[in-house]
């Protein structure tokens, strides 16, 4: 079975250098873009099984890039990662079908088992209706 492949958006290289090392020892293969633009022409490329997005970003922000994402595939898992905990941004992104929100910690064990199981979740929907 090949290794799913997560693409990180965030443009604090600090955050990405943790996420990627966390997912790289779960198994998962990593791609990264440092902003919104990035991320889609990534996504169009890479194809990758999951997303990890920020909501602050130059260029294009994160809630931008997560509508246009679901305008073309309303299946893969995104979630948003933030460092802030803004109400009204959080709404936007559920209102958009985020798969959920990661808080920007030191501790991430949690975060990555949640990816993990909605990474499933998706497969399996994907391989029922194949």
């Amino acid at each position: 079975m090949a290794k799913k492949k997560i693409l990180v958006v965030d443009d604090e290289v600090d955050f990405v250098e943790l996420i990627t090392l966390r997912l790289k020892a779960n198994d998962y293969d990593v791609i990264t873009a440092n902003n919104g633009k990035a991320a889609l022409d990534r996504v169009k490329k890479d194809k990758p099984d999951a997303l990890l997005l920020d909501i602050m970003m130059p260029e294009m922000d994160g809630l931008t890039v997560l509508k246009k994402i679901r305008s073309e595939d309303a299946r893969i898992p995104i979630f948003i990662t933030t460092a802030f905990s803004n109400e009204e941004r959080i709404k936007i992104a559920g209102a958009y079908n985020a798969n959920g929100f990661i808080v920007k910690t030191q501790d991430l064990g949690k975060e990555i088992k949640n990816i993990t199981q909605a990474i499933e979740i998706v497969e399996k929907f994907k391989e029922k209706n194949a």
